[in-house]
């Protein structure tokens, strides 16, 4: 049973795309905030979201960057061609029009699911709060975006490939040479020290510990 996340804080509405879509079989949750949707993505992965734009708190177009892998299907009166081509641009996987027909948004809501089953699951890594994709390259700590290097960007995603085990420094050396050449055995240390830095920015949580005379590891929480 595919789960659909409603965010919208028109109760009418609400209430009545919840209807149609649990008679048509759908598991259905609701937001009616960005704030509180944000809440709920944290602790739950929906198959879909039906975002309205006019939110209360947290609008549409500031919550829409923040959600990854999701199909997000934007439903809302805002009717300006600008403001269509720039959310499908900005992430969004459609854009309905309100007031809409119920059967195109099923319909709509179909092809969405129906493309997402077409494709594998990207392959993303996660610790604690943690996220990393490998495919896009982007790492994130509680759905905040964290820049990092090239050669950080490697490091961590080694370490959190083995979780529970301690990597020797001349290990990690060996394992991103390839895609990262300017790495030594002097200078790991310091990029090291910049990834920990980066990563306790969001919440002042120190992800990475050091095992004196071996290497590093990531740090049990």
């Amino acid at each position: 049973m595919s789960e659909i996340l409603i965010i919208d804080d028109d109760l009418h509405i609400g209430n009545l795309l919840e209807e149609t879509l649990t008679a048509e079989g759908y598991s259905v949750s609701r937001a009616y905030s960005g704030t509180e949707a944000m809440l709920i993505l944290s602790n739950n992965k929906p198959d879909l979201i039906l975002l309205d734009l006019m939110l209360p708190g947290l609008s549409g177009e500031e919550l829409l960057p923040q959600i990854r892998d999701i199909p997000v299907i934007v439903v809302s009166a805002k009717i300006d061609p600008s403001n269509k081509v720039e959310l499908l641009l900005g992430g969004a996987a459609d854009y309905v029009t309100k007031p809409f027909d119920m059967q195109e948004l099923l319909a709509r809501i179909t092809v969405q699911l129906r493309n997402r089953s077409s494709f594998p699951d990207r392959n993303i890594l996660t610790y604690g709060e943690i996220s990393l994709d490998t495919d896009t390259h982007i790492v994130t700590v509680e759905s905040t975006d964290i820049h990092l290097t090239r050669t950080e960007f490697a490091i961590l995603k080694l370490l959190m490939q083995n979780p529970d085990q301690v990597v020797a420094k001349l290990t990690i050396l060996d394992k991103i040479s390839l895609d990262t050449p300017d790495c030594t055995e002097s200078s790991l240390k310091i990029h090291i020290s910049n990834l920990r830095k980066k990563l306790r920015s969001v919440n002042d949580k120190d992800y990475i510990e050091a095992v004196w005379g071996i290497g590093f590891k990531m740090r049990k929480s």
